[in-house]
């Protein structure tokens, strides 16, 4: 059985070399991330074509995912690299300081609005919460603070505010630049960085459409304020990345398992897609292997239901890219035995706004209760097996399609496989066989198999879907193919 749970990995010096990326392919990530912090233009497209060269060479489908750098919320330099802040000093943030002259006592700021952001009692974060410092007062573009938590603090950190507030608008310049980036490169999704509401998402999405871009849109969830708007964020979206390493500054790290569980849920109760992002597989950095806390944590998402896991560091710049993604590979599979991984109650008892849409719930309800082998969706816009993989289920969807955007789009889908499919015919029957033999030769079915086929009756139209077909591999020519054998 093919893994259902997609696995994204970022790209970076560690997988420049095009064996190290044939190696990361060959291991079995579905997506590609292009993280645009780091990096020129010309790098980013480079990367994307490399990608998409070195897949089609392994005979695989690889989406790529741009993803913004959003506001740099970030502390200046320091003249040292360094300094050591001892719990109880007094410290400041200032928007007024050369960016490059911290000392011991202060430090300039990128953000030049923060100070217009905090009050006295309100909590700083730096580098991830390692440090915390406490505000005891404001005065005009200095942060005077009181160490909390102190510790060796380093050139350009974030900084959080705890419990969140902060009032950088999502899209900076930069990334306004860095989108039309994404639509020349054909990125499949564009991750948009720190949304507060569905007007972020929303601008970002017109933006990269105007610039000429097809992909879907992926909301990062990663502030305070997100999670009070969350049903829009979702709704304005394609696409939710639980980012969890800011998000877990803002709300607390021990709030995150709660909220992770219940994005997850609600992001499919929407039918939309969901990426698990954060820490996964850390130590697998430095190390071969992966901490069984982090087998754990892996697992524990794939249980949730999540669409897809996201490595990092991991695949960027750690020292075994294909060994992580093998071994993450390994712990979806092992999760994805377990019964809470196929079982499902989602949307009984709900109507349905598209026929397209009850055709893909009566598919999934029938192939778990029929003994399907395998699913076949004839789609152009790839939204019937979108729905589909909403329901959580063992049975492999097929998304058969002439179009290599929605070919590139459902590598994101949880349980759904792309495949390259354009009939030669418009007659149905020979059509459904066309389809039945490609998963043959693929070794996906074989005869006795049940398949369910979903298509429309005119080819090439989005959202055209509206007929479900049970069909016996082997059998498409009888007059009993729809029979079960007792």
């Amino acid at each position: 059985m093919p893994r259902r749970t997609k696995i994204v990995a970022t790209l970076g010096p560690a997988t420049d070399d095009p064996r190290a990326l044939d190696e990361l392919i060959q291991a079995g990530v579905d997506v590609c991330r292009i993280n645009f912090s780091h990096g020129s233009a010309g790098e980013h497209k480079a990367r994307a074509e490399t990608v998409r060269n070195r897949a089609r060479a392994c005979g695989r489908q690889v989406g790529i995912i741009a993803d913004l750098q959003g506001p740099k919320i970030r502390i200046g330099a320091f003249r040292d690299g360094s300094v050591e802040l001892s719990e109880g000093a007094m410290f400041s943030l200032d928007a007024n300081m050369d960016i490059e002259a911290g000392h011991e006592t202060a430090v300039g700021i990128l953000y030049k609005a923060l100070p217009g952001d905090v009050a006295r009692g309100d909590t700083l974060l730096l580098d991830d919460g390692a440090i915390v410092l406490w505000v005891d007062d404001v005065d005009e573009a200095e942060i005077r603070c009181r160490v909390v938590v102190g510790g060796v603090l380093s050139d350009k950190k974030g900084i959080n505010k705890q419990g969140g507030g902060l009032s950088a608008a999502a899209l900076t310049e930069k990334d306004m630049q860095d989108i039309k980036t994404a639509a020349d490169l054909e990125a499949d999704y564009l991750a948009l960085s720190f949304p507060r509401n569905a007007k972020d998402v929303n601008m970002a999405r017109d933006l990269f459409y105007k610039a000429g871009g097809h992909g879907g849109l992926i909301a990062k969830i990663e502030r305070a304020e997100a999670l009070t708007n969350i049903e829009e964020i979702i709704e304005a979206s394609d696409v939710i990345m639980i980012a969890r390493g800011d998000l877990g500054v803002e709300i607390g790290d021990p709030e995150l398992p709660g909220v992770q569980k219940k994005l997850v849920a609600r992001a499919r109760k929407m039918n939309r897609v969901v990426i698990t992002a954060t820490q996964m597989m850390q130590s697998m950095i430095e190390n071969h292997t992966p901490t069984r806390a982090e087998v754990m944590d892996v697992a524990n998402a794939v249980l949730d239901g999540t669409d897809a896991v996201m490595l990092s560091a991991e695949t960027s710049v750690g020292k075994h890219p294909a060994k992580v993604v093998a071994s993450m590979g390994k712990i979806c599979l092992g999760a994805e035995k377990q019964r809470e991984a196929m079982i499902s109650t989602h949307r009984t008892g709900t109507t349905f706004d598209y026929i397209d849409e009850a055709i893909a719930m009566a598919t999934m309800y029938t192939a778990n209760h029929l003994g399907v082998t395998a699913i076949i969706s004839l789609t152009e816009s790839g939204s019937t097996p979108l729905w589909m993989s909403r329901i959580s289920s063992g049975i492999p969807i097929y998304a058969m399609t002439s179009s290599v955007k929605t070919r590139r789009r459902v590598t994101l889908y949880r349980g759904v496989y792309p495949v390259s499919f354009k009939p030669d015919f418009s007659d149905h029957a020979i059509v459904n066989k066309e389809a039945v033999d490609d998963l043959v030769r693929r070794g996906a079915v074989r005869d006795g198999d049940l398949v369910i086929i979903t298509k429309g009756d005119l080819a090439g139209t989005a959202g055209g879907t509206n007929t479900m077909k049970v069909v016996k591999v082997g059998g498409l020519h009888t007059p009993e193919y729809c029979k079960i054998d007792p």
